[in-house]
């Protein structure tokens, strides 16, 4: 079974940076991405990377956050900057393949931007 635990989490005043990672159990030999779920809304891809190290954001974190993996270490990274207030949530990584299938979700890490 597959484990994924995310760290890095927070309070943050808007404006502020972040830097989340995540620890996979296994080798990540697959696309990995960050999710991000906040209270009424399904859990939504924010940003995803490729095995080869490219990028893709959805376009209200573009400039913003940057994904990055150390696939020796088997770890995944979200670095948050100029944060705003709907940002907040909880923050997860997993797998981000075209079919959809994720593996189990970790525990997530939470994120808040207020001042």
């Amino acid at each position: 079974q597959v484990q994924l635990v995310e760290s890095g989490g927070g309070l943050v005043q808007p404006g502020g940076s972040l830097g989340l990672s995540c620890t996979v159990s296994v080798r990540i030999s697959y696309p990995m991405g960050w999710y991000r779920m906040t209270p009424g809304k399904e859990r939504e891809l924010v940003a995803k990377i490729s095995e080869g190290g490219w990028a893709k954001y959805v376009d209200f974190v573009k400039g913003r956050f940057t994904i990055s993996r150390d696939n020796a270490k088997n770890m995944v990274y979200l670095q948050l900057s100029n944060l705003k207030p709907e940002d907040s949530g909880t923050y997860y990584c997993n797998v981000a393949l075209d079919s959809g299938d994720v593996w189990d979700w970790g525990q997530g890490t939470q994120v808040t931007v207020s001042s």
